[in-house]
């Protein structure tokens, strides 16, 4: 008897582990499922009334959380009535579900009006990421929103709360009347934004427009409509905040403040930063960081949080939200104003910035040494056939009918050109401070083939637009991967000399760079990421207009494509 009762607790210390592995299994295999229903109405983000994409209701749409580890599934109908769709999960990885990656004409056909779409991938890597409309210009409309992935593990910093905050601008003209004018000849570019939006709220001056010309447009304008009251961030004294921002500006590079206060820089783009300290965020379109705030300042009051275009001739009016310390009411204003942002054309501290984020001590992924391939991609502004666009080594890019990632599993030969775009342009013989004697380019959507598991250096290099002394800020996006930021630079990339002052110590891991005006960045990655994956500039019109390339690898690595993405092209 005493030796049946010596077994039991065995008994149950067996079962107990098997049910708390159980739970941890559980845990880090949670499907987060969404349904969402996109669709047009009518709404005022910056109290102008205009029709606007919504997801559930909502611009940003809902936040996607999740865990390490996890699968999400979205299940997206499309109600746009006449309109196709396509959504982006910027910075997931898509590792082994490459036709998830939501790029219409390179990884899927688009979602047709009625139909609707499940989007399902694992979130690998803890962090702060978005997601978008990639078709046409429909980010624009207000088809996007933030995703934030838990960790597994502990994060090397602490704080009390987590908060979340996008910035984005906003039109008053459709995103049909920007493209068409983008698309014309006489050219006609979409201008400076009229506002700027904190989570989808803005203020814009109403009697700025005259009565004539909201009717005749349609339009109402209106500061007391609830949808545009300003976003509360509310506080309690003492306590200290992660604050996840994050942009998807169609065009302005940001300057961000929060009035009196501090910000610790932690994270970029899902990696952990060596922390330093900034009163102003320089975030471009694409980017997300992680800050953290004390509420340390006076509490009796409240105090402004500001957004400011930079890097272009400042005409849009500052985006405003309150940082509102608990108990003080919501809606009291901050007793001073705005404070003055920093001036829109000095790019010292924007470079300044991008070279203080360097990977964190104890989380650095070290860099190969050394590459296999490197090309070289120069930003230029383009005519072609009368047509402005945008160019990469005087190539403009545009997108096939039939989705490549399909195109190249499926073998359909000639459904793209197969002439690749060039590795680099005339180094010795352009100048890029001055504009180009030949502005002509040519239009290809031929793509670039890496040899699978090989390392690639990336050199963005800017130089002049068709303008005179005018050097456009550029934000590039890789999908399906992160790369290691080597270095920047002013002037031309010297390739004998600057590779040897590349920082490969400790480089941050990002999925969106920027290259400043008359500037070079350097970036390398691995081509290990089967599948088809778009880089391209961030600011839509640019990428509208044929400023982007894709890059293929390991293909026949693949798994059979869902038949969900076809439907278009020769598929």
């Amino acid at each position: 008897m005493i030796k049946h009762l010596r077994v039991v607790p065995k008994l149950l210390f067996f079962v107990c582990v098997l049910f708390i592995l159980g739970n941890l299994y559980t845990a880090e295999a949670r499907v987060r499922h969404y349904k969402w229903e996109v669709k047009y109405e009518y709404k005022s983000p910056d109290c102008f009334k205009k029709l606007v994409i919504t997801i559930n209701g909502r611009t940003p749409g809902p936040t996607i959380h999740a865990q390490e580890g996890d699968t999400v599934i979205v299940d997206v109908t499309n109600n746009l009535g006449t309109e196709n769709l396509a959504i982006h999960w910027h910075g997931i990885r898509q590792i082994g579900t490459p036709w998830s990656d939501g790029t219409e004409g390179v990884t899927q056909c688009p979602v047709l009006p009625g139909d609707t779409f499940k989007y399902q991938f694992v979130v690998d890597r803890p962090g702060t990421y978005l997601y978008h409309a990639h078709y046409g210009m429909q980010r624009g409309a207000g088809l996007y929103g933030s995703i934030q992935v838990a960790p597994n593990d502990p994060e090397p910093f602490a704080y009390d709360f987590d908060r979340s905050i996008i910035l984005n601008d906003w039109y008053h003209q459709s995103t049909y009347e920007q493209a068409t004018g983008l698309s014309s000849n006489p050219f006609v570019w979409v201008g400076e934004p009229q506002s700027l939006l904190i989570n989808g709220k803005g203020r814009f001056n109403c009697s700025t427009i005259s009565s004539s010309s909201l009717s005749s447009t349609g339009g109402v304008c209106n500061t007391s409509n609830p949808d545009c009251s300003p976003y509360v961030q509310t506080v309690i004294s003492g306590k200290t905040y992660r604050i996840r921002i994050g942009s998807l500006t169609g065009l302005s590079a940001l300057s961000f403040q929060i009035e009196g206060h501090n910000m610790t820089v932690v994270e970029a783009d899902g990696h952990f930063v060596e922390p330093f300290v900034v009163k102003n965020l320089f975030i471009y379109s694409g980017e997300t960081y992680s800050v953290l705030v004390k509420a340390d300042q006076d509490p009796s009051r409240n105090y402004w949080i500001t957004s400011n275009v930079v890097a272009r001739n400042r005409t849009t009016p500052p985006g405003l939200a309150t940082f509102n310390y608990y108990p003080n009411h919501p809606k009291r204003s901050p007793p001073t104003s705005p404070p003055t942002p920093p001036a829109w054309d000095d790019a010292e501290p924007r470079m300044a910035q991008s070279l203080a984020i360097k990977a964190r001590r104890g989380y650095v992924n070290k860099a190969p040494t050394t590459s296999d391939r490197v090309i070289v991609f120069l930003n230029t502004q383009n005519t072609l056939d009368g047509f402005r666009r945008w160019s990469v080594n005087n190539v403009s890019f545009s997108l096939p009918h039939t989705p490549y990632l399909i195109a190249l599993k499926h073998n359909l030969k000639n459904s793209f050109h197969s002439t690749p775009p060039p590795d680099g342009y005339d180094f010795a013989n352009y100048d890029i401070f001055s504009v180009a004697n030949n502005t002509n380019a040519t239009s290809t959507n031929g793509i670039y083939r890496l040899k699978f598991n090989t390392t690639v250096d990336i050199i963005l290099q800017n130089a002049n637009t068709m303008t005179k002394n005018n050097s456009e800020t550029h934000p590039w996006h890789l999908h399906g991967h992160d790369f290691w930021v080597l270095g920047y630079g002013k002037g031309k990339f010297d390739k004998d000399n600057d590779p040897k002052k590349y920082n490969l110590e400790n480089p941050i891991m990002k999925n969106t760079v920027v290259v400043h005006p008359f500037g070079w960045t350097a970036l390398r990655f691995r081509a290990n990421n089967p599948g088809v994956w778009a880089f391209h500039c961030h600011i839509e019109a640019h990428f509208y207009m044929g400023m982007g390339v894709v890059f293929e690898e390991g293909i026949h690595r693949v798994g059979k494509l869902p038949s969900s993405i076809m439907g278009c092209g020769r598929t």
